[in-house]
């Protein structure tokens, strides 16, 4: 094995980096701090969820509101082909997608008598530190009995209050 000139000199300074990291805490740009982070967000964003259940089940619209970033956040319903067949014989007017917003969900959890339960399941969270999107299979039930279901996709902005739902997309094979 011939050795090339200069060979060393690239290691040594590699080493002696790697043994002065070795022992110091992770920085923000750090992988293991990215790692950190990002189980932390997975957590909070968990939390968001947990938050989001809880204040349908007791019916606190305003809890529920206040889990939304007031400015611009988007509600889409999307039905699926079947529901939407169903729709269009109804109504043929029916839209396949619907815009709504949090603040119509969040006055029909204030206002119902009925038992609210979304159950949420497969959920995926992905964040960065600043911005996550989750996405699981839902089924919405009144008074015990499915009345939704289908998938659902959040994205979430963490702001100077911590996080906050942006946007909801989900598709819906309501049970009529």
């Amino acid at each position: 094995m011939t050795r090339r000139p200069g060979t060393r000199l690239w290691i040594v300074p590699l080493l002696l980096s790697t043994a002065a990291s070795a022992g110091s805490p992770s920085s923000p740009g750090d992988p293991a701090s990215t790692a950190i982070n990002t189980a932390q967000d997975t957590v909070d964003v968990q939390h968001v969820m947990d938050a989001f259940h809880d204040a349908v089940v007791t019916h606190n619209g305003s809890r529920l509101a206040a889990l939304f970033i007031p400015e611009g956040s988007t509600w889409l319903n999307v039905l699926s082909d079947g529901a939407y067949a169903r729709a269009k014989a109804k109504s043929p007017d029916a839209a396949k997608v619907r815009l709504g917003g949090y603040m119509q969900f969040a006055k029909f959890v204030s206002t119902s008598k009925a038992s609210l339960d979304p159950r949420h399941s497969h959920v995926q969270i992905q964040s960065d530190g600043t911005i996550a999107s989750v996405y699981f299979d839902f089924r919405f039930l009144i008074d015990g009995q499915v009345e939704n279901q289908g998938s659902e996709t959040w994205q979430l902005v963490k702001g100077a209050e911590g996080w906050r739902i942006a946007a909801i997309t989900y598709s819906s094979d309501p049970h009529l």
